[in-house]
């Protein structure tokens, strides 16, 4: 806003901002981030805490809002800073749009999950009563800020999960994407997504893989922003894998627990044959190749059922099952059988 930039601008007042960031990303960054705003003379407060998903509730967002409180925060002019993983920028997000009914934030991503999922689109939430984000609204951030040099401090492991979603964008609309994963999804893992010189065999694969999984995010998100078309292709991997998800905390993270969600998913794209068995192979071998487990005890036939039950209770009495048709196509079902999910559940696991 112009008229805003002006007023800050012109203002005597010194700027301030208040930033949330994630206590183990305040280890590594932290230092670098004060320096930051000293240099900038800013007056700043940082707010470190420990953002995880167990950690993730309205005591969390109470706590930041006291201290928002207590920094007198213009919410015209001060925009709230979060840096961290998803988990950060969804709690912080919510305690913005509850402060004055809503304050301006910034997102800053610091895992790859977050870089190319939790900084697209408007979702806000904390668990609640053991369900995964049931508080939560739809209040997008003022900016994204995306910078892949944080990437270079995540375990393997946290990269190997933020592939979990790319895969998921890629399966849904893009096969170039999906080759990418295939072909470079090693290489990607061990620079952990930097953009390396002497490597030109690989091309920018870091580069291209973040920017298509983004965009073809932004193409399915951006029209339905506040979800009011309940047929989303981005809901593949999330029908079962929330109630897994909190079931096993915290063996399995977000993008595991999407994937073996996928990987079921991709049973049951067979089942119904809509995949042949060629493309289902090619499917889970990128999932092996990308580090990602196909498969977790936890994920018992019970479950899926009282997962896709639950499903029914959030989506207007139909299931809206997105499922590959080929390999970067997809379409949403509603007419899975359930005979055809057992089917495909016996075969998942005896494979």
């Amino acid at each position: 806003d112009p008229q805003q930039i002006e007023l800050a601008t012109a203002s005597k007042r010194k700027l301030r901002r208040f930033i949330v960031i994630d206590e183990v990303v305040d280890k590594l960054y932290g230092s670098k981030v004060r320096e930051y705003f000293e240099e900038n003379n800013v007056q700043h407060k940082i707010l470190a805490l420990p953002t995880t998903e167990e950690t993730k509730s309205m005591d969390l967002v109470l706590n930041i809002l006291h201290e928002v409180q207590n920094f007198s925060l213009d919410r015209r002019m001060e925009p709230i800073i979060a840096i961290g993983g998803g988990v950060c920028l969804d709690i912080v997000g919510l305690a913005a749009s509850l402060y004055r009914r809503r304050t301006p934030y910034i997102r800053v991503p610091t895992t790859l999950l977050s870089y190319v999922d939790a900084s697209v689109g408007a979702k806000t939430g904390v668990n609640f009563l053991q369900c995964k984000n049931k508080l939560g609204g739809y209040t997008p951030p003022v900016a994204s800020f995306l910078d892949r040099s944080f990437l270079q401090s995540i375990p393997r492991r946290h990269v190997s999960n933020g592939l979990g979603e790319i895969l998921k964008m890629a399966l849904m609309k893009h096969k170039g994407l999906f080759d990418l994963l295939k072909n470079h999804g090693k290489y990607l893992l061990d620079t952990k997504f930097q953009s390396c010189n002497g490597f030109a065999h690989h091309g920018d694969a870091a580069l291209q893989t973040t920017r298509i999984a983004i965009e073809t995010m932004l193409e399915e998100l951006a029209p339905n922003l506040w979800e009011d078309d309940l047929d989303r292709l981005v809901d593949f991997g999330h029908l079962i894998s929330p109630e897994l998800e909190m079931r096993v905390l915290p063996s399995l993270m977000h993008g595991e627990a999407v994937n073996v969600d996928m990987a079921f998913m991709t049973y049951v794209a067979h089942a119904r044959g809509l995949l042949d068995a060629e493309e289902k192979e090619q499917i889970l071998q990128c999932m092996r190749g990308l580090e990602l487990p196909v498969w977790h005890s936890g994920c018992s036939w019970a479950l899926i059922q009282r997962a896709l039950r639950e499903r029914l209770k959030h989506s207007g009495g139909q299931p809206r099952m997105p499922l590959p048709t080929g390999l970067g196509v997809a379409d949403i079902f509603n007419d899975t059988s359930e005979e055809t999910l057992e089917r495909a559940y016996k075969l998942w696991v005896k494979d």
